[in-house]
């Protein structure tokens, strides 16, 4: 059996590089996060590249149920900051938890005019993809 898609890897050393030395570019892409059960009916959309502004909940690990805007998107380290999603120091200092945007969801976009436009080609690939379908 062939590989379907040749320029992936399907050894684990080569995939963990290509994950790890990934460039900001394709990080944004890895860190998408899935769309609220309204949003997903209305955009047609089920993930989007997080960013600053969006306001999301948690749905995973120990803060599952918190709500909140995201505040920063650690791209080198993979996860973003949420607004009061903080640890305490042993100085009493708060730090913000970074958390997986796979384990966010988000219920409010942020959008610009880039951001209406990618929903917008997605939806509409889709609804060709679904139209080709029926015939």
């Amino acid at each position: 059996m062939t590989k379907i898609n040749t320029s992936l890897h399907s050894s684990r050393r080569k995939s963990r590089k290509a994950h790890f030395q990934a460039p900001s570019s394709v990080r944004r892409v890895i860190m998408s996060a899935p769309l609220s059960k309204e949003l997903r009916e209305k955009h047609n959309v089920r993930s989007i590249p997080i960013r600053k502004d969006d306001e999301i909940t948690i749905v995973r690990g120990t803060n599952k149920g918190r709500t909140g805007k995201v505040i920063s998107v650690y791209r080198l380290k993979y996860v973003i900051h949420v607004e009061r999603v903080v640890r305490e120091k042993s100085n009493g200092q708060p730090v913000p938890l970074g958390i997986h945007p796979s384990k966010v969801q988000i219920v409010k976009l942020k959008g610009d005019k880039d951001r209406d436009s990618l929903l917008e080609r997605i939806s509409k690939g889709r609804a060709e993809k679904a139209e080709r379908s029926k015939a």
